[in-house]
């Protein structure tokens, strides 16, 4: 059995399973965040596209992830879970998935579906199976212990981690996405992991993050990705956020609603130098 050992337990979020509990739980009821613990239903209402979330450490946008989590929560455990994250180490292939059996967190073991997996990588041009990638990558290892502190085991993962982050790349994850889920009847959710503007005085962030979510709540993916270079915002997962405004295109949503922005100086008060978090959801029609 192949499992995926966390990388970054002890560092973005804590290694012992009680302390990771624990932060989790700060984050749901931290002032920044949703005010409650959040609540799984036994059945499943599916309700949402997908989902934007950020994946810096948990003390810094915790909060504004359970956002995303709560409202996910509500809906009960999807079959399937697709998370992709941007490429921050440079390894591996330009757009890649983890081939193997489990993810591991303090938490426990998430069971990958590799039949999910095989079925993205027949249905797109730039994805491949490419495990060093995922090595050492956080984005999308930051996601799963909040998703088996609402869900358990009750669903299954297919991690993705994105190097070229293009409009052309992102409809190609979407439109097999949407293919999936229309032709084989599976029931996913897609998980969009990126950090907002970065390393900026909090008020220059709040601003040029609203530009860049002005194009998310549009379901507008290359209007984003225009923006982000044109307004020189350093938004660092376009990739996988792209992929969700193609996939709510694509499935009729209308637009996407923004759960919750703030910035790092909104938790530590240190507004100088400062990164945005945003969580939003795309609703089904």
């Amino acid at each position: 059995m192949q499992v995926r050992r966390p990388a970054h337990a002890g560092s973005f979020y804590p290694a012992e399973r009680d302390e990771l509990v624990k932060s989790i739980e700060s984050s749901f009821l931290h002032s920044i965040g949703p005010g409650s613990l959040p609540s799984a239903p036994q059945s499943r209402s599916r309700a949402s596209v997908g989902y934007l979330v950020p994946h810096a450490g948990y003390m810094y946008s915790g909060p504004v992830a359970a956002h995303s989590y709560y409202s996910l929560a509500g809906e009960g455990a999807p079959k399937v879970i697709v998370v992709a994250g941007p490429n921050h180490t440079g390894l591996g292939e330009a757009a890649s998935l983890w081939r193997g059996d489990a993810w591991e967190t303090p938490l426990g073991t998430v069971e990958v579906d590799s039949e999910v997996e095989k079925l993205i990588i027949s249905n797109t041009r730039y994805f491949t199976f490419d495990n060093e990638a995922h090595a050492y990558e956080h984005s999308v290892e930051v996601q799963v212990p909040f998703l088996q502190y609402i869900f358990g085991s009750n669903f299954k993962l297919v991690p993705i981690v994105i190097k070229l982050q293009n409009p052309e790349v992102s409809k190609d994850l979407a439109d097999a996405l949407v293919k999936i889920v229309r032709e084989n009847g599976v029931d996913l959710v897609f998980i969009a992991s990126s950090d907002m503007n970065h390393y900026e005085p909090h008020d220059i962030t709040i601003a040029k993050d609203n530009e860049a979510l002005r194009y998310v709540e549009s379901l507008d993916p290359e209007g984003l990705f225009r923006v982000l270079e044109t307004d020189n915002i350093t938004m660092c997962g376009p990739g996988p956020a792209m992929t969700l405004l193609y996939m709510g295109k694509a499935m009729g949503a209308q637009r996407a609603v923004i759960l919750k922005h703030a910035t790092s100086g909104d938790v530590t008060g240190e507004k100088d130098w400062v990164v945005g978090y945003a969580s939003a959801r795309v609703p089904l029609p």
